[in-house]
């Protein structure tokens, strides 16, 4: 409890003394940098890891790489994010696992529209590292390959997000067995993209 309070202080504290040097923007433009701080939680898919339930919280760092390229529905503008995951838990029917992961890799199009949202998808992947072995019997270090689809709500200032993200859970064969876990999980983020002035 004292390490989620922890990490609940320094995101709080990491939005109220952002640099000023920046401009707030409504939604993802070129050159821009998004600020976010996210959870998530789901449970487990396949057999016999279908009762683990899964929740994290986390903060995104992203950049924004290039302006809307694409034809017609399409068209989009390129991100490339880095979360890191300071609260990973993990419930097992043997055990409960904490953990803490990063995500370096997250490649993310924002697609371009006039309304009141923007939908994105997203590709990405990273590694757990755990107090216990996840699934039990097999490692305390796994990967984290993920793929989401979502939406943010931009407003003025901030914006929040709502996604639906599949994530697979895996030694990639540092042990055996290698199950791995196939989850699925509903994420809610709060942040805002900004621009440097």
């Amino acid at each position: 409890m004292k390490t989620f309070l922890a990490a609940l202080s320094a995101i709080g504290l990491f939005f109220v003394f952002a640099p000023p040097a920046t401009r707030a923007q409504a939604g993802p433009e070129n050159g821009g940098r998004e600020l976010q701080v996210w959870t998530g939680g789901g449970h487990g898919l396949n057999g016999s890891t279908s009762d683990t339930g899964v929740w994290n919280l986390g903060v995104r760092y992203g950049w924004v790489v290039t302006d809307a390229i694409g034809p017609g529905p399409l068209r989009g503008r390129f991100e490339c994010a880095v979360d890191v995951v300071p609260v990973f838990l993990l419930t097992q029917p043997t055990n409960t696992a904490y953990g803490l992961g990063l995500n370096p890799v997250a490649l993310k199009w924002n697609f371009a529209s006039r309304r009141r949202v923007t939908p994105y998808v997203e590709l990405g992947g990273g590694l757990l590292f755990t107090n216990t072995q996840v699934p039990p019997g097999t490692s305390r270090v796994n990967f984290t390959p993920q793929g989401a689809v979502g939406v943010h709500f931009p407003r003025t200032k901030y914006n929040w997000s709502a996604e639906v993200r599949f994530m697979h859970i895996s030694n990639a064969g540092l042990a055996t067995p290698n199950p791995g876990i196939n989850t699925l999980q509903v994420r809610i983020g709060f942040g805002r993209f900004t621009q440097s002035k």
